[in-house]
C-alpha cells in the first residue's frame, strides 16, 4: 500500500492526512475481496523499515492502526472475515498489541475472508527467525539435517499455513517489492500500477484480478507442448 505520502503532498497536506486517507482504500480492498472470493489478502501495513520514520509519524501510525482496528472489527466479524497479525509484535506499543489479539481472538473462529496484517513485518526478518528456529530444532536433535526441506523451513514462517500469494499489487508505481513476503511471492504474479493508495478503489482491485486471470503460469515449466 504506497502512495500515502505523496497523495497528501500533492494536496499539501501532512503525511498522517495520507495515512489516514488510505484507511478508505483498505476498506474497499477488503470489501472486493470478500465480494469477489479473495481467500487470503495481506495488506503490507507497516514494515519492520518502517521505525527509522521520524518518531512522531511512528506513534501516530501506531494510533491508526489501533483506531481502525477498533472500529472496523464489527464489520469485519459480520463479514465472517478472521483477523490476524502477520509479523513480529513485540516491539508494537500494549495497547496495539492488546487490540490485535482482541481483534485475532474474536473473528479466530470465522470462515470467510482471511484478513493479514503485516505490521512490524520484514521478508528478511521473517527468514532470519526460520532460519534460526530451524537451525535450534536441529541442534537439540529434532531434525535431521540431511532431511530438511522446503517444507521443514516453511513450518517456522510467522503463518506457516497460509498459502502462498498467487497475486502480488503494488501500488504508487515504485517497481519493487520491498522486503515483503520474500519467500512466499518466488511464483506471485506481480501488477504494478501507479495509483498512489488513498486513491485506490476496489474497482482497481478487481482490474488487477483481471490482468492476472489473463496470464499463463507455468512455474518453471512449459506449457502447452506438443
Amino acid at each position: 500500500m504506497d502512495g500515502n505520502g505523496r497523495w497528501a503532498q500533492q494536496r499539501q497536506l501532512s503525511r498522517l492526512e495520507g495515512h489516514r486517507a488510505g484507511r478508505r482504500s483498505a476498506r474497499e480492498a477488503i470489501q472486493a475481496s470478500d465480494e469477489i472470493g479473495v481467500q487470503v489478502l495481506t495488506l503490507y501495513t507497516f514494515s519492520a523499515e518502517n521505525w527509522s520514520r521520524p518518531e512522531a509519524e511512528v506513534a501516530a501510525l501506531m494510533g491508526l492502526i489501533e483506531h481502525a482496528l477498533r472500529e472496523e472489527v464489527d464489520d469485519l466479524h459480520r463479514r465472517n472475515a478472521r483477523v490476524r497479525l502477520l509479523g513480529d509484535p513485540a516491539p508494537l506499543p500494549s495497547s496495539l498489541r492488546a487490540e490485535l489479539d482482541r481483534v485475532e481472538e474474536l473473528t479466530a473462529d470465522n470462515t470467510g475472508l482471511v484478513l493479514q496484517l503485516a505490521i512490524n513485518y520484514g521478508g528478511r526478518q521473517e527468514i532470519l527467525h526460520a532460519a534460526f528456529a530451524l537451525a535450534a530444532e536441529a541442534a537439540a536433535g529434532r531434525a535431521e539435517v540431511g532431511e530438511l526441506d522446503e517444507s521443514h523451513f516453511t513450518r517456522h514462517l510467522y503463518r506457516p499455513d497460509a498459502p502462498d500469494p498467487d497475486l502480488l499489487i503494488r501500488t504508487g508505481g515504485e517497481l519493487r517489492v520491498s522486503n515483503y513476503l520474500l519467500w512466499q511471492i518466488a511464483y506471485a504474479e506481480i501488477y504494478v500500477t501507479p495509483v498512489l493508495w488513498p486513491d485506490f478503489r476496489g474497482s482497481h482491485l478487481c482490474e488487477a484480478v483481471l490482468d492476472y486471470q489473463r496470464r499463463e503460469r507455468r512455474f518453471g515449466g512449459v506449457q502447452n507442448v506438443t
